[in-house]
């Protein structure tokens, strides 16, 4: 096993990825509105080089400040992430979210599709969908 790797370290997977002007002020928004786990963060003062959020139900997302330089290999704008994230109790997480100030743009619904769904805006301007669905089983 790889020396980084350990009985804990999570399964491949994917984990999205967006960049922040107030890096640290959305981490603690994301983890009070929907119960992210903040599982590292590296940086100094206001500045996060990079920090990985994990979700209780599988998966994660990693963060960044935003970097205004001419030699960024990521540059991700701020505001312009969108993400679906699985979650087993969209009315409940939504009353969460609710309660810790984000903006709701769409209020818990059912799908035709067999999902229960809403959706949220952060205050970076990201766009979050939480519902029930879980994917297509994959083609043998």
């Amino acid at each position: 096993m790889p020396e980084n790797l350990s009985e804990t370290t999570p399964a491949p997977q994917v984990w999205p990825t967006l960049r922040a002007r107030d890096a640290r002020a959305l981490i603690r928004f994301l983890v009070d509105a929907f119960g992210f786990e903040e599982t590292v963060v590296h940086g100094e003062g206001e500045r996060v080089e990079h920090a990985q959020l994990s979700w209780p139900e599988g998966g994660g997302i990693m963060l960044g400040s935003v970097k205004e330089a001419e030699d960024d290999r990521w540059p991700l704008r701020p505001g312009t992430f969108g993400g679906y994230v699985v979650t087993d109790c969209p009315d409940e997480l939504c009353a969460r979210a609710r309660a810790a100030g984000a903006e709701i743009i769409a209020e818990p619904a059912d799908t035709d599709y067999g999902s229960r769904e809403f959706g949220v805006r952060d205050p970076e301007g990201n766009l979050w969908s939480f519902g029930t669905y879980r994917g297509e089983p994959r083609k043998a």
